[in-house]
């Protein structure tokens, strides 16, 4: 359901979004809806600490019960670097 939304904002920033938005064949409603779907979005992931990518590879691994991660991450670097 969409709801009207009252924004106070520069005049002068209105006609160059409303611009924006028209050489972009889109409304500038659609754009500023667009807007805060990414914002809200991108909060949750900020709450999640982890990326949409990280998401996706989620429970692609099941690493054994008694894998320690800091012992590996250390032989990987030693045998790198050393």
């Amino acid at each position: 359901m969409n709801t009207k939304l009252t924004l106070t904002i520069e005049q002068a920033l209105i006609e160059k979004a409303k611009e924006y938005a028209k050489g972009k064949g889109r409304s500038l409603s659609d754009i500023v809806e667009n807007y805060f779907k990414a914002i809200v979005k991108e909060d949750e992931t900020v709450k999640s600490e982890s990326t949409p990518i990280a998401d996706s590879l989620r429970g692609s691994f099941k690493a054994p019960k008694d894998f320690d991660y800091k012992k590996e991450l250390t032989k990987a670097l030693t045998e790198k670097y050393l």
